[in-house]
């Protein structure tokens, strides 16, 4: 209270002289602190000696024993996949040779009957062929129509969106000219299959050891030793005891035992598979009789068949009737083998992609002409199929556009 009686009774001069005095003197240390850094700014010497004292200082501090061992030995263990995620992906490849690599979840599941999206854009003159389902750290084996053979792995493939084009596939193997890839196969390190089964238009079919391939060169390696007028059309891997299937345009199936068919080197010619009569082998796959197929047709037709509808025969005979061809439904295009919660992909010629479940195909008998699959338009053609092993109905909504 005295105090404050105090300060009350002092004249204003005096209370404005003591606030004067207090900023000149932060001013007066404002200035030397101004003159000191900009000497140390102006001096090396004198910033490597302050950098020195703090360093010391730190030192002092919190300076104790190492605590983490660095052993230089680990780095041999690293290799850059290590560092890459080992997923779920698409290959797609236009009959011009462009490649892409992009995600299953791209396609939207749609009801049977639906006119699907656009999957890639192309050129008039170019279209979708072939589509096969990987895991990144895949090896691919790309097959080409003139026997050769390449390699890649997955993630060594660019990824593109769904409908970029893609890359000449050029830039990533050292095919010639006139090859085109006309079989794309994936191999895995756990790898338990023992052959490589390979059919040709002429319906060809050589079985060759799946270890022969093991190391390929970047200029790629023969795989079979074709004749004129022939290209390879498709490649399988193949164990011991297995049934194969061949497929005919003409809407036939000829069905054997591997075991038909000695083991050849890799530059072997084949032996016959199934007699072409007036069409071409278009396909080939590896079956048990508890199997389901799914054909489909030029024109978007197609349905599922019990395997065990088709009378085992010989090599080489002419096999029976798959699918009834009239001109509404067109040459048969392709076989897969498929399950009931798996997913068909039909591209058609002009990069029309769609995405249905397989539960949704009829399965009907040997020698009817199949469904309505999608609808195409403007002479429009399927050029390709592939079964989506990975669909996630908890995810994908059916959509019917």
């Amino acid at each position: 209270e005295i105090q404050a009686k105090s300060i009350l009774d002092m004249r204003l001069r005096r209370l404005t002289g003591l606030e004067r005095s207090k900023i000149e003197e932060e001013l007066k240390e404002l200035l030397e602190l101004i003159t000191e850094l900009r000497s140390i700014l102006a001096s090396g010497e004198k910033v490597k000696s302050i950098i020195k004292e703090e360093m010391l200082e730190i030192k002092k501090k919190y300076s104790d024993e190492r605590r983490t061992e660095i052993d230089m030995t680990a780095i041999d263990f690293i290799e850059d996949e290590s560092l890459i995620p080992n997923e779920d992906a698409m290959i797609m490849l236009t009959k011009n040779n462009y490649i892409k690599r992009t995600t299953n979840d791209t396609f939207k599941v749609q009801n049977r009957g639906g006119k699907g999206v656009k999957g890639l854009t192309v050129n008039e003159e170019d279209y979708v062929d072939q589509l096969i389902n990987i895991k990144t750290h895949d090896y691919i084996m790309f097959f080409t129509n003139k026997g050769k053979v390449y390699r890649l792995k997955g993630y060594e493939i660019p990824e593109f969106s769904r409908t970029s084009k893609g890359l000449p596939i050029v830039n990533l193997l050292q095919v010639e000219k006139d090859e085109n890839i006309s079989s794309i196969l994936t191999v895995n390190k756990d790898e338990d299959k023992k052959y490589l089964i390979l059919a040709t238009k002429n319906g060809i079919i050589k079985k060759t050891l799946l270890s022969e391939f093991d190391n390929i060169r970047k200029t790629g390696k023969i795989c079979i030793n074709l004749k004129d007028n022939d290209e390879l059309v498709g490649v399988r891997k193949v164990d011991d005891d297995e049934l194969i299937l061949l497929g005919n345009s003409n809407g036939k199936v000829v069905k054997f035992n591997e075991n038909e068919i000695r083991t050849m080197g890799r530059t072997a010619s084949g032996v016959k598979g199934i007699n072409i009569d007036d069409g071409n082998c278009i396909c080939i796959e590896v079956v048990k009789e508890e199997s389901i197929i799914v054909i489909v047709t030029e024109k978007g037709y197609g349905k599922q068949t019990m395997v065990s509808n088709f009378r085992q025969t010989k090599r080489g005979s002419k096999g029976v009737k798959a699918l009834n061809v009239t001109e509404k439904n067109g040459n048969l295009i392709a076989i897969k083998l498929a399950e009931y919660d798996q997913d068909l992909i039909i591209i058609s010629d002009s990069g029309m992609t769609m995405k249905m479940p397989i539960s949704q195909i009829s399965l009907l008998g040997r020698a009817t002409q199949g469904v309505r699959l999608i609808n195409l338009k403007d002479n429009q053609r399927v050029a390709a199929i592939s079964i989506d092993n990975h669909l996630d109905n908890n995810e994908e909504t059916l959509e019917n556009e």
